[in-house]
C-alpha cells in the first residue's frame, strides 16, 4: 500500500513553460538555499569536486552539487559524519547537496548478488563483504545531511537482453522505495526522491511512473539511463516519463552531462541533471565550448594565445583586468595531462560552461524563445546541418522544433 502523503522539505515554483516544447523554468527552494531550474549538478563524489576547492565551486555559481552515499559511508564513515554534523560541515559547503544512491560505484566493484534484502558487494577499501539495504542507505544519508536523498533502487543496464530481470528490478525498486520511506528519519529537512526504472520498455516505465507518483515523494528521478543505450531510445524514455509526472515537482534525469543531451532533455520536460564528465574530461585536457569539445593537448594549440573560449566569463578565461586569470590555450597545452594545474583550470571552465548553458536555457524559457535557443545552440555546435545528430533532430521534432527548418 502506497503512503498517502510524504512530508516535503522543498518548495517548487513553476515560473515559465515553453509554448512549443515541454521545457520548464522553476525555482527550487531547498534547506540550504534556492536553486534555479533547469540545473546541471557537478559531482563531488567523495565530498570533493576533483580540481575545485569549495570556494571555487561556489564562484562558478553552483548551488547544488552531488556527493556519493556509499563512498562517504565507507570513508570517513557514519560515526565521523555524525560527530561533525554531516557533509556540509565536512566539506565546508554552505549550499545544497544531493546524495546519489551509488550504483555507479557498486558497478565498478565485484557485485556479487542482488536479493530482496539488498545488494552484496566487496568493500573498495579492504575487500570485505558488505550489504547495502534500503534502510542502511537512508540511515547513511540521514547522517550525511544532504538536502536531497535518493532511494536505493535495483539498476539493470538498459542494454540487457533479460527483460524478465528488468521487470523484476523495476518492481523491486518500488518495494525498496516503500522501505526507504519507512526508514527516513528526517523528512522535515531532507527530501527523498524516488527513481523510476524499467529499462527501455516504455510500458514498464509507465507502470513504474504510476507506482512512484502514488508515493508522493518531494521529487522524482528518471534512472537507469546513460548506460550505453541508443540516444533515440533514451529520448523516448525521458519523453514518456515526463509526460506522466506531476507538473509541480522537480524532474531529475540521472547521469546526463553532454551539452546536446542537456538541451534536448530540457525540451523533453526534464529539470535536473548530473554527470562526472566535465571534470573527468578536464583531466584529459579537454575543454567544453559552445563549438564543441577541444583537445587542448593537440600541438595546434601550442602557440594559441586566445582564451579557452572567447567571451567566456569563467575565472579561467576572463582577462586579469576583469578579475580573471586570463589563461590561454597555449598554457593549457603546456600543462594539460602533465601538471595538476591543467586539470584544475579546465575543471573550473567546464563546470562554469555547463552551469552557464543552463542559465541561458532558463532565460530562453522565461522569455518563451526556447526553440530559437535550441536552433542557435545546434547551429554553433554543428556548422553543417548535415552533421546534426539524427536522434536530436527526431526527438526535438517530436516536441515541435524542426532543427532543419529556419
Amino acid at each position: 500500500m502506497a503512503p498517502i502523503h510524504m512530508p516535503s522539505a522543498l518548495s517548487f515554483e513553476l515560473i515559465a513553460k515553453c509554448s512549443v516544447t515541454k521545457a520548464r523554468a522553476a525555482n527550487l527552494r531547498l534547506p540550504h538555499g534556492e536553486v534555479p531550474l533547469p540545473i546541471f549538478m557537478p559531482v563531488a563524489t567523495q565530498a570533493s569536486l576533483k580540481g575545485l576547492t569549495p570556494e571555487q565551486l561556489e564562484d562558478t555559481g553552483c548551488r547544488l552539487c552531488l556527493n556519493n552515499t556509499y563512498h562517504l559511508g565507507l570513508k570517513p564513515g557514519q560515526t565521523t559524519l555524525d560527530a561533525i554534523g554531516g557533509a556540509h560541515k565536512l566539506q565546508s559547503w554552505p549550499y545544497n547537496i544531493l546524495t546519489e544512491r551509488s550504483f555507479q560505484m557498486v558497478s565498478l566493484l565485484k557485485l556479487s548478488k542482488v536479493t530482496e534484502e539488498g545488494v552484496r558487494f566487496l568493500s573498495p577499501h579492504d575487500g570485505s563483504p558488505m550489504l547495502l539495504t534500503p534502510e542502511h542507505s537512508i540511515s547513511l544519508q540521514n547522517s550525511i545531511g544532504s538536502d536531497i536523498i535518493m532511494q536505493l533502487d535495483d539498476v539493470i543496464a538498459t542494454t540487457s537482453p533479460d527483460h524478465a530481470r528488468i521487470e523484476e528490478a523495476m518492481k523491486r525498486s518500488v518495494r525498496w522505495l516503500d522501505r526507504c520511506i519507512a526508514a527516513h528519519k528526517k523528512p522535515e529537512i531532507q527530501n527523498l526522491f524516488c527513481i523510476i526504472q524499467g529499462g527501455l520498455d516504455l510500458e514498464l516505465r509507465r507502470q513504474c511512473c504510476a507506482e512512484m507518483v502514488a508515493r508522493d515523494t518531494p521529487g522524482i528521478a528518471i534512472g537507469g539511463l546513460s548506460g550505453g543505450e541508443a540516444k533515440d531510445a533514451y529520448c523516448k524514455v525521458v519523453d514518456t516519463c515526463t509526460g506522466l509526472l506531476p507538473e509541480k515537482k522537480p524532474r531529475y534525469v540521472m547521469g546526463v552531462g553532454y551539452p546536446e543531451d542537456l538541451v534536448v532533455s530540457i525540451a523533453l520536460g526534464a529539470d535536473m541533471f548530473d554527470c562526472v564528465w566535465p571534470t573527468r574530461t578536464a583531466r584529459f585536457g579537454n575543454a567544453i565550448t559552445s563549438s564543441g569539445t577541444l583537445n587542448l593537448r593537440h600541438s595546434s594549440y601550442a602557440s594559441d594565445f586566445s582564451p579557452v573560449e572567447e567571451g567566456c566569463p569563467c575565472v579561467c578565461c576572463r582577462p586579469p583586468e576583469q578579475g580573471g586569470l586570463g589563461i590561454t590555450r597555449a598554457y593549457i597545452y603546456h600543462v594539460a595531462a602533465k601538471e595538476t594545474a591543467g586539470a584544475h583550470l579546465l575543471s573550473m571552465h567546464n563546470v562554469h560552461y555547463l552551469l552557464t548553458l543552463m542559465k541561458s536555457a532558463r532565460t530562453a524559457i522565461v522569455e518563451d524563445r526556447y526553440p530559437a535557443f535550441v536552433k542557435g545552440f545546434f547551429a554553433k555546435l554543428y556548422p553543417e546541418r548535415s552533421k546534426y545528430p539524427e536522434w536530436a533532430v527526431t526527438a526535438l521534432k517530436g516536441v515541435g522544433v524542426d532543427l532543419l527548418v529556419n
